[in-house]
């Protein structure tokens, strides 16, 4: 078995897509762990705060069929590909971390860089893979998170119903 963390975030429609995100994910890949919900600015362009989270689960899906479950996930949630980087999104899952696997190829690089770069993924990350190794930098994201300095935002937690 694998252990997977994907990121989670949604800025249109925020409480129906994350729901609807989590439970398409949870029917997949059962044991499904959640970070808090944090409410966040949106990064690089103007537009509506997100939601965004972590998550974390146990599979022996290969890592190419998990990037593809993602993507199904996403469709199904109404996101479309935007040539842009940085767009609302109605649903955004991001394969952060499959084990320690350390890939570039075929559109799937691990470990995600986003990891090092904004709170909205570090902090969560931190929150329920404290004691889990960068799988490049050997340090771990609790340390990681305690020592960021680039956070643009906060991260606002918030009070989530399921």
């Amino acid at each position: 078995m694998s252990r997977v963390y994907v990121s989670i975030g949604s800025n249109i429609d925020r409480d129906t897509h994350i729901r609807s995100g989590i439970a398409a994910l949870r029917e997949r890949f059962p044991g499904l762990r959640l970070s808090t919900v944090y409410e966040t600015r949106a990064v690089g362009f103007d537009g509506d705060d997100f939601y965004n989270l972590v998550s974390c689960f146990d599979t022996d899906r290969d890592v190419r069929q998990i990037a593809s479950d993602l993507r199904e996930i996403e469709i199904a949630a109404g996101r479309g590909r935007c040539a842009e980087r940085f767009a609302a999104r109605t649903l955004d899952l991001d394969l952060l971390l499959y084990d320690d696997l350390v890939i570039d190829e075929g559109g799937i690089r691990l470990p995600r860089a986003e990891i090092l770069e904004y709170a909205f993924v570090l902090g969560p990350l931190a929150e329920i893979a404290a004691e889990v190794r960068h799988p490049v930098l050997g340090t771990t994201f609790g340390a990681l998170w305690k020592e960021f300095r680039g956070a643009e935002g906060s991260l606002v937690p918030v009070s989530f119903r399921w």
